[in-house]
């Protein structure tokens, strides 16, 4: 399956293990080789304050279990931290 950066980014990010809504993809970040690394999403102080100091947070695509029609289901465990996926 492919998909383009617009239609990812229009999803909503969700935590499978709280169901928590964590934002939009705002960015990729790719390897030199052209593989996908990880997204950066938006930054929620009460969500990522113990990881992130800008205004985005680092997730990794490990981290990303399925990427349905409307929304992205990310693996993150009920209050993990995106680094410990």
């Amino acid at each position: 399956m492919n998909i383009t950066f617009n239609e990812l980014r229009g999803k909503d990010v969700v935590n499978m293990a709280d169901g928590r809504k964590l934002g939009h993809i705002l960015d990729l970040t790719l390897s030199m080789s052209g593989q996908v690394v990880g997204v950066s999403l938006p930054h929620d102080k009460s969500l990522f304050a113990a990881t992130c100091s800008g205004r985005t947070v680092f997730l990794p695509w490990r981290c990303i279990t399925r990427i349905g029609d409307d929304i992205i289901l990310v693996n993150l465990g009920e209050g993990a931290l995106p680094s410990r996926c």
